[in-house]
Formats: structure tokens, sequence, C-alpha cells
């Protein structure tokens, strides 16, 4: 009662102000907004990285019912306009602004991603019949803790949910101890390797087993990769590298360490293609056909301090992947892959080796990129079973819609 007093007062000061707000000022307070279909779905991403990890289950709930995204930046609303979403900024929490919203949008199902609860957006959406889902739920024990000091506000907005998928069991275990239904828990997902999960590899080239892809390498890598495939190249005459910078921009710099060990390069921005011994892949948005024509992946940021890249791509299209020793930002990732079989951790001086040998095994190769592949999968998990669900709680409210009306 305290939040819904407090804040019924900002946004009588925010509605006296309007007049002089800017436009995104005005579309926070609901006053303006893309003209959507009413009766669909509202999807609430906060900003460009929720939304891209959220992709896949939007386009899928998108193919049913009228979706609705609003997020809490400007550069997630022009994202979700670029991916052809009707997009606005998220009304602010206040009860005329999310009134407005309702009003306007009139959802069925209101689907959050992650931590976005609102009190007043979760206390007009159950007043109004709107079923509530959470995607990706995420709840450390250090915002547990803090939580747990008010549950006058997180327990309610817990017991109103229809549905919710978290991230990870620890989760699960504090968003139930706060108050969430048990009967609400879906089946857990990793919002951000729904994506990877979706590719399907096709058949292997004659030439994949003996194909290299350095991926998204920075400066400082370079020389480490070259240096190792002509040491490797040397027991087999007929490998081939794909060597991809991270920037596209360095591509100038990387012909010069290349022709500096004697080798030509071929340079894709250029018109090359993977008939090239050597192709520098200096491009923008065509990694999936490095992926594919690689049997290894050498996983970029991983041999120069930078944290190392996410190894879940090379998985998504059975790549066999080795790594350098900075591999801080996925670490237990990474373990994981090299405890199953699917990667193997090198440094400069043990790289040129473990590619010669895994190049020369075709059958090793495989094996590894059929376990990475297989651990991404079990970590994705299904969306089948949460869309369903959603489903299930929009279509009863679209059938209560009076006969003729606008969905």
């Amino acid at each position: 009662m305290i939040w819904r007093g407090a804040t019924a007062l900002a946004g009588a000061a925010l509605g006296l102000a309007a007049p002089l707000a800017g436009p995104d000022w005005r579309e926070r307070l609901a006053l303006t907004g893309p003209q959507v279909a009413p009766g669909g779905i509202w999807l609430h991403a906060a900003s460009v990285g929720e939304l891209t990890s959220v992709r896949v289950l939007a386009e899928e709930l998108a193919r049913a019912f009228p979706l609705t995204v609003t997020t809490n930046s400007r550069t997630g609303r022009d994202l979700a306009r670029r991916l052809g979403m009707p997009c606005a900024l998220a009304p602010l929490d206040v009860p005329q602004a999310v009134g407005r919203f309702l009003d306007r949008v009139e959802p069925t199902v209101m689907v959050t991603v992650e931590n976005e609860l609102w009190p007043n957006r979760s206390a007009m959406a159950e007043v109004r019949g709107v079923a509530q889902v959470v995607v990706g739920a995420r709840m450390s024990e250090r915002s547990a803790r803090r939580w747990g000091r008010l549950p006058g506000l997180i327990g309610p907005m817990l017991a109103r949910i229809d549905a919710l998928s978290a991230q990870d069991q620890g989760s699960e275990a504090r968003l139930l101890a706060l108050g969430l239904p048990e009967a609400a828990l879906s089946a857990r997902l990793n919002l951000k390797l729904l994506g990877p999960a979706q590719v399907m590899p096709g058949a292997d080239g004659p030439d994949r087993a003996r194909t290299v892809l350095a991926a998204s390498t920075h400066e400082g890598e370079d020389a480490v990769m070259l240096d190792a495939f002509l040491a490797a190249r040397a027991v087999l005459p007929d490998l081939r590298l794909i060597l991809a910078p991270r920037h596209p921009e360095r591509g100038d710099a990387v012909v010069g360490l290349i022709a500096a060990r004697g080798l030509k390069a071929a340079r894709r921005s250029q018109g090359a293609g993977l008939e090239a011994p050597v192709l520098l892949a200096d491009t923008l948005g065509e990694m999936a056909l490095w992926y594919q024509a690689a049997g290894i992946c050498v996983t970029g940021g991983s041999f120069a301090d930078h944290g190392g890249h996410t190894p879940w791509e090379p998985a998504a299209w059975r790549c066999a992947i080795l790594h350098g020793p900075h591999v801080a930002n996925h670490a237990g990732d990474y373990a994981d892959l090299d405890s199953g079989g699917a990667a193997l951790a090198a440094t400069a001086e043990t790289l040129p080796g473990l590619l010669a040998d895994l190049a020369a095994d075709a059958g090793r190769q495989r094996a590894m990129g059929l376990a990475a592949r297989k651990l991404l999968m079990a970590r994705a998990g299904d969306p089948a079973a949460l869309i369903a669900r959603i489903r299930t709680l929009a279509r009863p409210a679209l059938a209560q819609k009076p006969a003729g009306a606008d969905i």
C-alpha cells in the first residue's frame, strides 16, 4: 500500500509535467506508443541483452499471438523494431502509466524476462486478469537477502506468477523461499543458449576435418594461431586455416602477420572463399559459414587475456573446441566441456601439437564435436513446454473476448 500510494503521487506529478516532457518520457508515461493489436502477449525485456536472449521465444510466440514488446532502453527499443516487433519504452511503475498502457495493449499474458518485477505492474495485471509469466529468472543470494527484508513487496508479486522458468536450481530455491508457488515452476531454460541450440548443422563437408577456425581473435592472438597452424601443417600439408578476427578492421594488420610467415592471405572482404588454404575472414555476419566449414575451433579471447569468448556457438556446429588459459568469462562452461571430452585447454606452446593430433584423428574430432553439442542442448533446455504453457494461459482469455473484438 505504501508503494502504491507513493507512486500514485509521483504519477500525478509526472502527469502535470507531461506537456513539458520529451517524447521518450511521454512514452514512459504511456501517453504515446505504437498502435498494436490488443489481446495478445506483452513481453518485457530490460534492454538489448535480455531481448537478444529471448528472441527465439518471442518469435515463436509471435506466430500465434499479437506480440507487444517493451524495454527500458532506447537501444533495446530500436533492436525490437529492427526485428519487426512493435515496441515501446516500458511504462514507469506508477499506477497512471501502467493503467494507460494496459488500456491500450489489453494483454492476456505478461511475459517478463529475468528480474523485471514491479509492484504496480504485477498488481494491476492481476486485477485485469492478465496471466503472469517469468522466463530466465535469476535470484542471487545477495538479491534474495535484500528482498527478504521486503516480504510485503516480493511475496505478493511472486504469488501472482502463473509460470516461471529459472536459469538455475539455486534461483528456483530462493524464489520458492520468497513466496513463489511451487505449482508455478516450469522447466529451467538458459535463454542465452536457446539461439545456438536452434542451429541445425548439416552434413560435414569433405574438408571439414582438416579445417581449423580461429574464431574472434584479438590482437596478440593471430600470431599464436598462425605459428600453431604452420607447425601443424608441417605434419599435415593439407591443413587449412580460417582466421576470423573479432574486429575485422584489423584485417590489414593481420595480412601483414600472414605475409611475414611466407603465407598468402586470401581475404573474404575481397571475395575469397573456402577454397583458400589460409582465409582471412575479415567480414561481419558470416560466422555460421566458418563454423560449418571447420571441424576444429580455437576460441579467441582465451590466449590473450580477454576472458574467452563463448564456447556455445562452436558447440552448436559440432566443432571440437580448443581454448587458451584465459576463460574467466565462461569458466564453468569451459570446465564442463573439458571434463566432458568436448574441449581441450591449450597454451601457445601446446597448441601446435594439439592441432596436429586432432586434425589427424577425424573420429576423435567428431566425438568431441558431438559431445559439445550434447552438452549445449542439455544446458539450453527445451522451450516447448513453456511455450505451450503460455499459449494455454493466453487462449482462455482470448476466448472470453466479445465476439468481433479485434485481437
